[in-house]
């Protein structure tokens, strides 16, 4: 159970990131609800999380989870540059990730 909210918590950090550069400085309150929520339940998530997973993995999971989904999503919806150097360096993130959740 600890592993899912994890990745839940993870992509929750993710839509909090996307949200954060759409408040604009905090300017739009949509955003910003949508910002301070998602915050909260992927920090409380990553907490839950962290009561079973030690926490130099649990956190770099959730990082990593975190930002290979909003680069992804800058790829994606915001046309950020797709090259074979920025999708190598996540693959490479992606296989950190599972390596510690393969040896935890």
């Amino acid at each position: 159970m600890a592993w899912m909210v994890l990745i839940v918590a993870g992509v929750l950090e993710t839509v909090w990131a996307v949200a954060l550069e759409a408040t604009k400085g905090f300017s739009r309150p949509l955003p910003t609800a949508v910002f301070a929520a998602a915050l909260a339940l992927s920090m409380g998530g990553l907490a839950y999380a962290m009561r079973t997973i030690p926490l130099g993995t649990g956190y770099a999971v959730w990082v990593g989870i975190g930002a290979i989904g909003t680069a992804l999503y800058g790829m994606l919806a915001l046309g950020d540059a797709v090259t074979v150097a920025r999708m190598s360096c996540l693959v490479l993130i992606l296989g950190g990730v599972v390596g510690l959740k393969v040896l935890h």
